[in-house]
Protein backbone atom coordinates (compact mmCIF):
# COMPACT_ATOMS: atom_id res chain seq x y z
CA UNK A 1 0.00 0.00 0.00
CA UNK A 2 2.67 2.32 1.03
CA UNK A 3 4.18 1.81 -2.12
CA UNK A 4 1.50 2.06 -4.38
CA UNK A 5 0.86 5.46 -2.89
CA UNK A 6 4.37 6.48 -3.17
CA UNK A 7 4.02 5.89 -6.83
CA UNK A 8 0.71 7.88 -6.87
CA UNK A 9 2.39 10.46 -5.44
CA UNK A 10 5.48 10.21 -7.84
CA UNK A 11 2.64 10.92 -10.74
CA UNK A 12 1.63 13.83 -9.28
CA UNK A 13 4.53 15.38 -9.12
CA UNK A 14 5.80 14.15 -12.38
CA UNK A 15 2.69 15.73 -13.73
CA UNK A 16 2.56 19.38 -12.45
CA UNK A 17 6.06 19.34 -13.54
CA UNK A 18 5.16 18.64 -17.12
CA UNK A 19 2.30 20.70 -16.89
CA UNK A 20 4.53 23.67 -15.52
CA UNK A 21 6.84 22.54 -17.96
CA UNK A 22 4.90 23.23 -21.03
CA UNK A 23 2.55 25.83 -19.60
CA UNK A 24 5.84 27.93 -18.75
CA UNK A 25 7.07 27.31 -22.45
CA UNK A 26 3.94 28.56 -24.15
CA UNK A 27 4.10 31.59 -21.81
CA UNK A 28 7.73 32.69 -23.25
CA UNK A 29 7.30 31.70 -26.99
CA UNK A 30 3.20 33.30 -27.56
CA UNK A 31 2.59 34.63 -24.22
CA UNK A 32 -0.65 32.79 -23.92
CA UNK A 33 -1.55 29.62 -22.75
CA UNK A 34 -4.99 27.91 -23.64
CA UNK A 35 -7.51 27.19 -21.36
CA UNK A 36 -7.86 23.58 -22.62
CA UNK A 37 -4.14 22.94 -20.70
CA UNK A 38 -5.26 23.12 -16.99
CA UNK A 39 -8.34 21.50 -18.38
CA UNK A 40 -6.63 18.33 -19.38
CA UNK A 41 -4.64 18.19 -16.41
CA UNK A 42 -7.41 19.30 -14.12
CA UNK A 43 -8.88 15.69 -15.22
CA UNK A 44 -5.42 13.46 -14.72
CA UNK A 45 -5.78 15.57 -10.89
CA UNK A 46 -9.43 14.05 -9.97
CA UNK A 47 -8.67 10.91 -11.77
CA UNK A 48 -5.21 10.48 -9.77
CA UNK A 49 -7.66 11.44 -6.50
CA UNK A 50 -9.62 8.59 -7.64
CA UNK A 51 -7.46 5.93 -7.89
CA UNK A 52 -5.24 6.89 -5.03
CA UNK A 53 -5.14 4.04 -2.48
CA UNK A 54 -6.30 6.74 1.00
CA UNK A 55 -9.23 9.19 -1.83
CA UNK A 56 -10.67 10.45 1.04
CA UNK A 57 -7.14 11.40 2.95
CA UNK A 58 -6.10 12.72 -0.35
CA UNK A 59 -9.38 15.26 -0.96
CA UNK A 60 -8.87 16.25 2.53
CA UNK A 61 -5.32 17.13 1.68
CA UNK A 62 -6.44 18.87 -1.75
CA UNK A 63 -9.10 20.62 0.24
CA UNK A 64 -6.48 22.34 2.46
CA UNK A 65 -4.13 22.94 -0.91
CA UNK A 66 -7.16 24.09 -2.72
CA UNK A 67 -7.22 27.56 0.02
CA UNK A 68 -4.79 29.16 -2.50
CA UNK A 69 -7.33 29.56 -5.00
CA UNK A 70 -9.52 32.57 -4.15
CA UNK A 71 -5.73 34.35 -3.30
CA UNK A 72 -4.75 33.61 -6.90
CA UNK A 73 -7.98 34.90 -8.08
CA UNK A 74 -8.06 38.16 -6.03
CA UNK A 75 -4.19 38.81 -7.10
CA UNK A 76 -5.12 38.07 -10.95
CA UNK A 77 -7.93 40.30 -10.73
CA UNK A 78 -5.80 43.37 -9.18
CA UNK A 79 -3.55 43.03 -12.14
CA UNK A 80 -0.36 41.57 -10.40
CA UNK A 81 -0.34 38.71 -12.71
CA UNK A 82 -2.49 36.94 -15.34
CA UNK A 83 -5.90 34.44 -15.75
CA UNK A 84 -3.32 31.58 -17.05
CA UNK A 85 -0.75 32.06 -13.47
CA UNK A 86 -3.90 32.08 -11.22
CA UNK A 87 -5.34 28.97 -13.26
CA UNK A 88 -2.12 27.33 -13.17
CA UNK A 89 -1.81 27.64 -9.89
CA UNK A 90 -5.33 26.23 -8.55
CA UNK A 91 -4.69 23.46 -10.62
CA UNK A 92 -1.41 22.52 -9.38
CA UNK A 93 -3.01 22.91 -5.64
CA UNK A 94 -5.01 19.79 -7.27
CA UNK A 95 -2.70 18.06 -8.69
CA UNK A 96 0.19 18.20 -6.44
CA UNK A 97 -0.97 19.13 -3.31
CA UNK A 98 1.14 20.11 -0.17
CA UNK A 99 4.15 18.35 -2.10
CA UNK A 100 7.55 18.17 -1.57
CA UNK A 101 11.08 15.78 -1.42
CA UNK A 102 12.95 17.77 0.84
CA UNK A 103 10.66 16.79 4.41
CA UNK A 104 10.56 20.87 5.06
CA UNK A 105 7.96 22.69 5.84
CA UNK A 106 5.33 23.48 2.90
CA UNK A 107 1.93 25.29 3.27
CA UNK A 108 -1.08 25.36 0.35
CA UNK A 109 0.98 28.89 -0.22
CA UNK A 110 4.35 27.85 -0.39
CA UNK A 111 4.91 27.76 -4.38
CA UNK A 112 3.69 31.00 -4.47
CA UNK A 113 5.50 32.98 -1.89
CA UNK A 114 8.55 30.84 -3.42
CA UNK A 115 7.83 32.70 -6.70
CA UNK A 116 7.49 36.11 -5.49
CA UNK A 117 10.75 35.80 -3.74
CA UNK A 118 12.49 34.45 -6.56
CA UNK A 119 10.58 37.13 -8.99
CA UNK A 120 12.78 39.52 -7.80
CA UNK A 121 16.12 37.87 -9.33
CA UNK A 122 15.90 40.48 -12.51
CA UNK A 123 16.46 43.65 -10.19
CA UNK A 124 19.82 42.18 -10.19
CA UNK A 125 20.00 41.41 -13.92
CA UNK A 126 19.24 45.27 -13.86
CA UNK A 127 21.53 46.62 -12.20
CA UNK A 128 24.14 44.39 -12.99
CA UNK A 129 22.62 45.48 -17.05
CA UNK A 130 23.28 49.10 -16.22
CA UNK A 131 26.67 49.43 -14.22
CA UNK A 132 27.76 47.86 -16.68
CA UNK A 133 26.46 50.45 -18.96
CA UNK A 134 27.53 53.13 -17.13
CA UNK A 135 31.33 51.54 -16.92
CA UNK A 136 31.40 52.06 -20.84
CA UNK A 137 30.25 55.87 -20.70
CA UNK A 138 27.05 54.98 -22.11
CA UNK A 139 24.53 58.32 -21.24
CA UNK A 140 21.60 55.92 -20.13
CA UNK A 141 19.95 59.23 -18.80
CA UNK A 142 19.94 61.05 -21.45
CA UNK A 143 17.05 63.67 -21.95
CA UNK A 144 15.49 62.51 -18.49
CA UNK A 145 15.21 65.53 -15.83
CA UNK A 146 15.20 63.34 -12.41
CA UNK A 147 16.39 63.56 -9.35
CA UNK A 148 18.97 60.58 -8.14
CA UNK A 149 16.86 58.82 -6.63
CA UNK A 150 14.43 58.33 -8.79
CA UNK A 151 17.35 57.48 -11.43
CA UNK A 152 18.68 54.83 -9.16
CA UNK A 153 15.07 53.48 -8.21
CA UNK A 154 15.34 53.00 -12.30
CA UNK A 155 18.46 51.18 -12.24
CA UNK A 156 16.83 48.63 -10.29
CA UNK A 157 13.63 48.55 -12.23
CA UNK A 158 15.04 48.15 -15.83
CA UNK A 159 17.27 49.51 -18.19
CA UNK A 160 17.39 51.60 -21.69
CA UNK A 161 16.83 48.83 -24.44
CA UNK A 162 17.62 49.94 -27.95
CA UNK A 163 15.25 47.19 -29.10
CA UNK A 164 12.97 46.11 -26.36
CA UNK A 165 11.54 42.98 -27.06
CA UNK A 166 8.25 41.57 -24.03
CA UNK A 167 8.75 44.26 -22.05
CA UNK A 168 6.71 47.17 -20.55
CA UNK A 169 7.63 51.17 -20.59
CA UNK A 170 8.73 52.99 -17.68
CA UNK A 171 9.29 56.45 -19.17
CA UNK A 172 7.04 59.13 -20.55
CA UNK A 173 6.98 62.27 -22.38
CA UNK A 174 6.66 65.64 -20.17
CA UNK A 175 7.04 68.54 -22.27
CA UNK A 176 10.55 68.22 -24.10
CA UNK A 177 12.22 65.86 -20.98
CA UNK A 178 11.60 62.43 -20.01
CA UNK A 179 10.47 61.45 -16.59
CA UNK A 180 10.23 58.11 -14.91
CA UNK A 181 6.78 56.02 -14.68
CA UNK A 182 6.94 53.16 -11.57
CA UNK A 183 3.35 52.63 -11.48
CA UNK A 184 2.14 49.31 -11.41
CA UNK A 185 1.01 47.53 -14.83
CA UNK A 186 -1.77 45.71 -15.13
CA UNK A 187 -0.93 41.97 -16.23
CA UNK A 188 -3.58 41.58 -18.48
CA UNK A 189 -3.69 44.86 -19.83
CA UNK A 190 -0.50 46.63 -20.28
CA UNK A 191 0.95 46.63 -23.46
CA UNK A 192 4.42 45.49 -24.55
CA UNK A 193 6.81 48.43 -25.67
CA UNK A 194 7.73 48.82 -29.11
CA UNK A 195 9.46 52.51 -29.16
CA UNK A 196 13.16 52.05 -29.60
CA UNK A 197 16.10 53.27 -27.12
CA UNK A 198 13.67 53.79 -24.05
CA UNK A 199 13.81 52.39 -20.79
CA UNK A 200 11.55 49.51 -19.90
CA UNK A 201 10.88 46.72 -17.35
CA UNK A 202 11.70 43.44 -18.20
CA UNK A 203 8.17 41.70 -19.20
CA UNK A 204 9.31 38.01 -17.69
CA UNK A 205 5.81 35.61 -17.63
CA UNK A 206 5.40 34.86 -14.17
CA UNK A 207 4.48 31.24 -15.24
CA UNK A 208 8.38 31.29 -14.75
CA UNK A 209 8.44 31.92 -11.43
CA UNK A 210 5.53 29.69 -10.49
CA UNK A 211 7.67 26.63 -11.90
CA UNK A 212 10.24 27.37 -10.26
CA UNK A 213 8.93 28.32 -7.16
CA UNK A 214 7.17 24.46 -7.44
CA UNK A 215 10.92 23.40 -8.17
CA UNK A 216 12.09 25.06 -5.19
CA UNK A 217 8.98 23.66 -2.96
CA UNK A 218 10.08 19.80 -4.17
CA UNK A 219 13.76 20.52 -3.34
CA UNK A 220 13.88 22.29 -0.44
CA UNK A 221 10.64 23.39 1.09
CA UNK A 222 8.88 26.86 1.97
CA UNK A 223 11.99 29.83 1.31
CA UNK A 224 10.23 31.83 4.41
CA UNK A 225 9.97 29.22 6.74
CA UNK A 226 13.08 27.54 6.12
CA UNK A 227 14.94 30.66 6.41
CA UNK A 228 13.50 31.54 9.67
CA UNK A 229 14.17 28.31 11.06
CA UNK A 230 17.56 29.01 10.42
CA UNK A 231 17.56 32.22 11.65
CA UNK A 232 16.37 30.95 14.69
CA UNK A 233 18.50 27.51 14.57
CA UNK A 234 21.57 29.79 15.07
Amino acid sequence: MAELFSDINNLRILSALVMLAIASTLDIWKREIHDILWIVFGVIAVILIVFSPEPLEVIKTTGISLIIAPLAIVVWRIGIFGGADAFGLIVLAALSPLMSLSGNVVTPFTTLTNAAILSITPIFVNVIRNLISISKHENIFEGFEETKLKKTIAMFFGYRARKPKYSFPIERKEKNSKKFDFSLKHAENAQFCDTLNTWVTPGIPYMVYITAGFVVQLLFGDIIFNVIGNIKGT
